[in-house]
């Protein structure tokens, strides 16, 4: 009978073992938990360290006040488009905790290139992302499609972030990523880029372009853009 249950003393002990091991395994050590943070870049921060504070993203409409930019097929105004997309990525974008959206204007006003100040609005604030967004121009109203830019390397991934959100909901043809030196992204102290989202002077796309529903849907678009580059989906 001691026989017995020495034996069963001794497998319920064993077991307790197994037990323990599997639990300290599955928890792992304080450096193997920090080892596994997503740090995508030094400029975009893990969620881990920033779980109660947004991210500040800076959207910049184009051209305003005396500056129209492109006039489009039907005599819209770029400056008008830019803004109206903007305003619609900051309603959005209120639906999303973790994100704080910052407008460089929400009314038609001119701001000067020459004191830089579109990127400094978003140096000063420290921000983590931003976009400028535009309207294409060319004399040929044939030409049509969506276009990316971006300057410094660390900003080519969120550029090709962006064109793929916007190709596949605009459905318009992909002109793709492009490397050019625009003051806005050249200056700007975080990854940024520069959207051609379609050409005004293309009817047809203008005419898509200066309808609700396409804002809505393309806003929407740049949000999820936002939102994979932060690493937030």
């Amino acid at each position: 009978m001691r026989k017995g249950s020495s034996i069963i003393i001794t497998l319920m002990s064993a077991l307790v073992i197994v037990l323990l091991c599997q639990l300290v395994s599955r928890e792992g050590t304080p450096s193997d938990r920090k080892a596994g943070m997503d740090v995508r870049s030094d400029k975009i921060r893990t969620l881990e360290y920033r779980s109660e504070t947004p991210y500040k993203v800076v959207i910049d409409s184009g051209h305003g006040g005396k500056d129209n930019g492109a006039t489009g097929a039907s005599g819209s105004f770029e400056k008008d488009f830019t803004l109206q997309l903007a305003l619609k990525v900051e309603e959005l974008a209120k639906q999303e905790p973790q994100i704080e959206v910052v407008l460089t204007r929400s009314e038609d006003r001119f701001i000067s290139s020459i004191d830089r100040e579109r990127p400094e609005i978003a140096n000063r604030l420290g921000a983590d992302i931003f976009i400028s967004i535009h309207g294409n121009t060319y004399e040929d109203a044939s030409v049509s499609g969506t276009e990316t830019y971006y300057y410094h390397e660390d900003s080519q991934f969120l550029a090709e972030i962006m064109q793929k959100h916007l190709v596949q909901t605009s459905g318009f043809r992909d002109r793709g990523v492009k490397k050019e030196d625009f003051f806005v992204l050249k200056d700007s102290n975080m990854p940024a880029a520069l959207i051609e989202m379609g050409y005004l002077t293309n009817p047809q796309e203008e005419n898509e372009m200066l309808t609700e529903d396409f804002q809505y849907r393309m806003a929407s678009s740049i949000l999820d853009g936002i939102k994979e580059a932060l690493n937030l989906n």
